[in-house]
């Protein structure tokens, strides 16, 4: 009897497990899928409700992430029901029209428009669709000149368009979801027209249709301007000649300053940087800040850190030093709290350690620290100092350092500096640091009343009489470029306007007028939790393949689960790959890879790569694959320990649901 009762506990369990697995909610499936949940971001203001129209509701997060379980219709008005995660835990009831459809991770942040046309918001896909497909000029210009005076009426076929002001999306923060999309061709450029949700963080004034939402600004006077450059200087043997160069050259500057009277509104550093003292100890350091910004407000303070600055006694064990780890040590250990204007201006004659270089003190390479310095609003110039040198590798090093000094919509601040003359390198810096300088002082003078077309003429009036555009004329032109771009952002600071308040607008992602030039920025928004576990589970897989342990096809599809994940749905990361654990395996495992990757309008490297690309490699290109795998890696944790940089939707401390709008061409 006892063994039939057990027998019957048995079969009972057995048979009951499917129906209380079949009895838990899941959220509903996007149509024609099989594994992907409808998903939402809950809008500004948004409240959630315990049941449908019924009772007071609590407000939420602002773009918090939920799963959609249900819907309804009562009184003509759709409710959504909502859970906080896809495994039946449910939050509560939301009107629709308070939540945005949120099928895929991706968003995307507006460019500077300075010099070049504004984004144009139109109604509808057909409207976008039809100016382009006309190529007429003359019908986008008319357009164009109606939108930017706010002059639309209500037939046009363009809703708003982009604010004059840049809104840099890491100081201001704002979301703008891609919804749908469709590839399409502006001449001979293959370009992509985008459905877009445009949200505001925070609350807007109300404002006609066709013109940009605009934030109230607060009741206070313009801040002074303030710029600080912070030298970023090889200290290895045989430069002592520029280092005391660059003292000339600031010196020069404290008495500009003096004499302007713009005494505190001019900052220097200055930061040493030599190599791996593990290598060769009698470096004694890889890099010493000698003058921070604080101390650099004056000539005294700055001249009385730097007067123990030398060269080294001994060299290095190559011609490299680990220039990456001096520049790395001035975006993250420098306070820049306060700067409108943010230089390092690197010097160096020597190639940088790059990321997989063992004796490198970062791990990063130049993409991921332009990055980080992008993300601090901070412009890397590279003074590369050519001596002759039978061991140099001068070419190899330009290109580098050009790629970390890229700034977008601008160029590359980077200057080699033939033969390492000392007298054309002051010449350099002496250009660099007085038109930084100026920069100051015309934003000064516009503050206090001149005209911005008066500012713009004495710049055009300064450019006629430039010499023929040789490189330091060339070098200069982006410099000022940059600067004026700075300086608008600051004078307008007290009419900043945030990204329209239009929903459901198509817009397209390169200048209509100028094809080449591509007018936003493709973004993943991950939460601080998340990025730690993107960090865990691709080193994980990185070392498991290593080992050997995962086969060329299991080591793909691992990274292309992850890659596809995190564009799609990025909750999921832990449960899409072999390594983490997964039953199933991978997304190729379960078979939903091509759901996951299907209608993305976005995708990487690593999803673009097939096993048979893969086993047609030769072996190092497949090692470089791998090493810009582990640059990625390290930028992640540099990244997540950066907490200045994440923001808190819900204004608290920052913490793990901090977020960040992460560029996708650094997620695999």
């Amino acid at each position: 009897m006892t063994r039939l009762k057990s027998l019957l506990i048995v079969l009972i369990v057995v048979f009951a497990a499917p129906v209380l697995g079949a009895s838990q909610q899941r959220p509903l499936l996007m149509e024609g899928k099989q594994a992907l949940f409808q998903r939402i971001l809950t809008k500004p203001g948004a409240l959630l409700f315990q049941e449908a129209q019924q009772g007071e509701g609590s407000p939420t997060t602002p773009f918090g992430v939920h799963y959609v379980y249900d819907r309804k219709t009562q009184n003509g008005a759709t409710w959504l029901q909502l859970g906080l995660n896809r495994h039946g835990g449910i939050a509560g009831w939301m009107p629709e029209p308070d939540t945005i459809p949120w099928n895929q991770g991706l968003t995307i942040a507006f460019r500077d428009p300075l010099g070049s046309d504004r984004v144009l918001l139109f109604h509808d896909k057909p409207g976008l669709k039809k100016l382009l497909n006309s190529n007429d000029e003359h019908a986008y210009r008319r357009l164009y000149q109606a939108a930017e005076a706010g002059e639309l009426d209500a037939d046009s076929p363009v809703i708003a368009i982009q604010p004059r002001t840049h809104v840099d999306i890491l100081k201001d923060f704002y979301l703008v979801p891609i919804r749908d999309h469709e590839d399409i061709y502006i001449g001979d450029e293959q370009a992509r027209m985008l459905q877009v949700s445009s949200v505001p963080l925070l609350p807007v004034r109300a404002y006609p249709d066709n013109s940009a939402a605009e934030v109230a600004p607060p009741d206070h006077q313009i801040k002074p301007f303030r710029s600080a450059v912070v030298f970023v200087i090889d200290s290895t043997l045989s430069m002592d000649p520029y280092i005391d160069r660059t003292r000339k050259a600031v010196r020069k500057i404290y008495d500009i300053i003096t004499k302007e009277d713009l005494t505190g509104d001019v900052s220097f550093g200055l930061i040493a940087f030599r190599d791996n003292p593990l290598a060769v100890p009698d470096l004694e350091y890889l890099t010493h800040t000698y003058v921070d910004l604080e101390q650099g407000q004056d000539a005294e303070g700055f001249f009385k850190q730097v007067a123990s600055l030398k060269a080294a006694d001994v060299s290095s064990r190559d011609f490299s030093e680990d220039s990456y780890a001096g520049v790395n040590a001035a975006i993250a250990d420098i306070d820049w709290q306060g700067q409108n204007v943010r230089y390092v201006v690197l010097i160096t004659d020597a190639g940088p350690r790059e990321a997989s270089d063992p004796l490198s003190g970062t791990g990063m390479s130049s993409a991921a620290l332009r990055h980080l310095a992008q993300n601090k609003g901070i412009a890397l110039s590279v003074l590369h100092l050519l001596t002759p040198s039978i061991m140099a590798d001068h070419p190899k090093a330009e290109q580098t350092y050009r790629n970390l000094s890229y700034y977008p919509g601008i160029g590359s601040f980077y200057f080699g500096v033939e033969t390492g003359n000392v007298q054309r390198f002051g010449r350099v810096l002496d250009a660099l640091a007085q038109q930084i300088t100026e920069q100051v002082k015309l934003a000064a003078m516009a503050a206090a009343g001149k005209t911005l077309a008066e500012e713009r003429q004495t710049r055009e009036d300064r450019s006629a009489r430039q010499e023929k555009p040789d490189q330091l004329a060339q070098f200069q032109a982006k410099v000022a470029k940059l600067g004026y771009a700075l300086r608008m952002r600051y004078l307008q600071q007290d009419d900043k306007k945030q990204i329209p308040s239009v929903f459901n607008a198509w817009l397209v992602d390169r200048d209509i007028s100028n094809p080449l030039r591509q007018t936003l920025d493709v973004r993943v928004l991950l939460t601080r939790d998340q990025l730690s576990d993107l960090h865990s589970i691709m080193r994980q897989v990185l070392i498991t393949a290593e080992e050997g342990l995962l086969s060329p096809r299991n080591f793909l599809n691992d990274l292309k689960s992850l890659a596809a994940t995190i564009a799609r749905d990025p909750e999921r990361l832990g449960t899409t790959t072999r390594i983490t654990g997964a039953q199933e395996g991978n997304l190729a495992d379960m078979g939903f890879m091509r759901e996951y990757i299907e209608d993305l309008p976005y995708t990487g490297e690593v999803m673009n790569l097939s096993l048979e690309n893969w086993q047609d490699w030769p072996a190092r290109d497949q090692v470089r694959f791998i090493n810009r795998l582990e640059e990625k890696i390290n930028y992640y944790q540099v990244l997540h320990d950066h907490t200045d940089l994440w923001v808190s939707l819900d204004g608290g401390p920052i913490s793990g649901d901090s977020v960040f709008p992460i560029a996708l061409e650094m997620l695999p």
